[in-house]
């Protein structure tokens, strides 16, 4: 595991650094689009979203295609599900926020750590923005605590499937590489 880490942490600093980039990016839509126009705030969120995974099964797809040859080879320490754990270990604070925030519901003792988790969170994961104020019984999603356990998943399941995509060379849209 640590050969792993040591291998792709450059891998998945830089899938943080695209989470920080698309978070401020999807604060920044979700602030010009104010309480007023909910719908677009929905929309810009949407986008943000979008784009961020985007850019991720890009980025994962292309280190998967390279990296086809050494798993045929049946090199050590590759394995198809890499994009599977580079993900998790870059989701490792979204994950351990999300636990934070949980315990701060539930434990009084750690409600103001909880609750100043849920505002780090809610910067982390800003691509999310507009889709979190959204109402649902009264409450808009931001206030439920197991929301915060649903947002990584996401960029969970593209990284594993962009991964597996690239080292098969499946292509969405056809074209040689």
């Amino acid at each position: 595991m640590l050969l792993f880490l040591k291998k792709r942490s450059y891998d998945i600093v830089k899938m943080f650094i695209n989470q920080l980039a698309l978070s401020i990016f999807g604060n920044a839509l979700a602030l010009a689009t104010g309480e007023t126009m909910s719908g677009l705030r929905i929309a810009t969120s949407l986008f943000s979203v979008g784009f961020y995974l985007f850019l991720i099964y890009i980025m994962l797809w292309d280190l998967g295609a390279k990296e086809r040859h050494r798993l045929e080879r049946g090199e050590e320490g590759q394995t198809k599900l890499s994009g599977l754990y580079m993900a998790l270990v870059a989701s490792a604070p979204n994950l351990l926020l999300a636990i934070l925030v949980a315990a701060g519901t539930f434990l009084p003792a750690l409600g103001n750590v909880g609750g100043a988790c849920k505002l780090i969170a809610l910067f982390l994961e800003g691509m999310y923005t507009g889709l979190l104020a959204i109402p649902v019984g009264g409450t808009p999603l931001h206030s439920t605590w197991f929301v915060y356990f649903l947002l990584p998943i996401p960029l969970i399941a593209t990284a594993t499937v962009a991964y597996l995509a690239g080292t098969n060379e499946f292509r969405i849209f056809g074209g040689k590489r």
